[in-house]
């Protein structure tokens, strides 16, 4: 049965760019939620020293939490080959994070394929981003960590959208690495940012997620797909764009888990919510809770 981890994507700002809020202060916050698990990102991360880092993995644990995802953004498209040996390097380092906090299996570190340079081949791109990955599996099955490539839309504080974003480009990637090491965080929404439909992407990818990304998204009234499009390049992830209450919005949950249900799909949920409080995110995690029970009984 899945357990459900929790992301703060209401926080994030706070966390990685005002510092108005920290990491430990985040940790307080979610344990009132009823999750099992943290997903943490790069830069909700004060220091990498290992001092810090274990205090922060004893708070977590005080509050029977564990960080069974992280939330990681390589760049594997640069043109510049040192650029993405480098790349290589700081992705096995993420994948060292998760091992050091040390939770129960299956713990993912999540791997994308880079930014949609203009410029870029389709060709050259998914040549680069697979050559990428298996460089980094080793690494991974050394430290019993599965790396999960998501179905994604941009990193907060990318200038380009994913270069996999689209689905054709995302299989031929994601479907032609053959490692237990490796397989799909699916996020549904991300499917619609992209124009397809997420159960097609979910029925395309179904036998390799490892990992999912739950939260319902959308285009703030008044604003168009069109119009995201035309802002897509511009740094960061549009504004226009929210996530909100999971179960309210334009994601089939119930098609959703009960395909993953009849895989016997045992991985990490992870909620990523509360742009609107925290009680908002508490009653997607009630939401998700009921419709785990409903498919796995």
């Amino acid at each position: 049965m899945p357990r459900l981890s929790a992301f703060p994507k209401c926080y994030m700002d706070d966390i990685c760019v005002k510092k108005t809020m920290t990491l430990f202060d985040w940790i307080e916050v979610a344990s009132g939620l009823g999750v099992a698990g943290l997903e943490m990102y790069p830069g909700f991360f004060a220091s990498r020293d290992p001092e810090y880092l274990g205090r922060v993995r004893d708070r977590m644990r005080a509050h029977g939490l564990v960080m069974p995802m992280y939330c990681y953004s390589p760049d594997f498209t640069h043109p510049d080959p040192a650029v993405r040996r480098a790349e290589v390097e700081k992705q096995k380092a993420a994948v060292d994070l998760v091992a050091f906090f040390d939770a129960p299996a299956p713990r993912t570190c999540r791997v994308l394929s880079g930014q949609r340079r203009p410029g870029v081949s389709q060709d050259d791109g998914v040549r680069w981003v697979r050559e990428c990955i298996l460089a980094c599996l080793p690494h991974a099955e050394a430290r019993g960590v599965i790396l999960a490539m998501e179905n994604h839309y941009k990193d907060n504080y990318w200038q380009y959208p994913e270069f996999a974003q689209h689905l054709a480009v995302f299989r031929q990637i994601a479907l032609g690495i053959d490692s237990p090491w490796f397989g799909v965080n699916y996020d549904p929404s991300n499917a619609v940012l992209a124009g397809e439909d997420p159960l097609e992407v979910l029925e395309a990818v179904k036998h390799r997620v490892v990992s999912m990304h739950a939260s319902d998204r959308y285009i703030l009234p008044g604003h168009t797909v069109a119009e995201l499009r035309r802002i897509e390049d511009s740094v960061g992830y549009a504004a226009i764009l929210r996530h909100g209450e999971v179960g309210q919005g334009m994601n089939d949950y119930d098609a959703i888990l009960g395909t993953l249900a009849s895989l016997g799909f045992d991985g990490w949920i992870s909620l990523e919510d509360g742009m609107d409080g925290m009680d908002e995110m508490r009653r997607s995690v009630d939401f998700l809770k009921e419709k785990i029970a409903q498919h796995w009984g």
